[in-house]
């Protein structure tokens, strides 16, 4: 199956790097390039990618707002967002994620890890590594005010699904929770992933926000 790859920067150059570099893949196609957030929107609507890789700071429509009007606002179904920025500390990523990237990406990033990237949002992965992704959020997480509730949509979860987010927030992988746990790795890949339905959050990364949304673990990696 070939992975379809909107592009979306306002420097042609950089497009034309990422194009290039995506070219050397069989399986991925670049289907599109847009220079500011609009026309990302727009073309995203018109050519149905599996995936956007999406500049943050472009001029008008910012990539936060184009993200959230492609993944939350239902524009383009199925369609998942790698966020693009120039350093990792970005401020803006931790309200990318929250808009619904599944994950974020430098634009220093090797060829074959933005392949690999790209072809692992396509399969419906989360991009950033549990613990990369707690580092994010714990950096701006203290700046968020709790949100209204969140808390009363973990009561949705099972005792056993509610201790297996708080370990994914806290960085832990599905092997390390089967051993807190004392469970096997294929149940708390399940107790992930009834969580995750349940929540109805698109992927790990948005469950890790959630989790500090909500107040059940603190900036500092601390479960309420």
């Amino acid at each position: 199956m070939t992975i379809k790859v909107l592009l979306a920067d306002d420097q042609a150059l950089v497009r034309a790097g990422f194009r290039s570099l995506l070219a050397r893949s069989r399986d991925i196609t670049v289907v599109g390039e847009a220079q500011d957030g609009d026309e990302a929107v727009r073309m995203a609507a018109s050519t149905h990618p599996d995936v956007v890789l999406m500049d943050i700071r472009m001029p008008g429509t910012d990539g936060i707002t184009a993200t959230r009007r492609i993944v939350a606002g239902g524009a383009v179904p199925g369609c998942r967002v790698i966020i693009l920025t120039t350093f990792d500390s970005d401020e803006h990523v931790f309200a990318a994620l929250r808009a619904g990237a599944s994950g974020f990406l430098t634009k220093e990033v090797e060829p074959a890890e933005l392949r690999r990237a790209v072809a692992a949002v396509a399969a419906g992965d989360a991009l950033l590594s549990p613990g990369v992704t707690r580092r994010v959020v714990e950096q701006f997480a203290h700046r968020q005010d709790l949100s209204p509730g969140a808390g009363e949509r973990l009561a949705a979860l099972t005792f056993r699904e509610l201790e297996a987010v708080k370990l994914v927030a806290l960085g832990l992988s599905n092997h390390e929770i089967a051993e807190r746990l004392v469970i096997s790795p294929l149940t708390a890949k399940t107790h992930i992933t009834r969580a995750i339905a349940k929540l109805d959050v698109r992927d790990r990364v948005q469950l890790v926000i959630l989790a500090y949304e909500s107040g059940l673990v603190r900036p500092g990696g601390r479960a309420s």
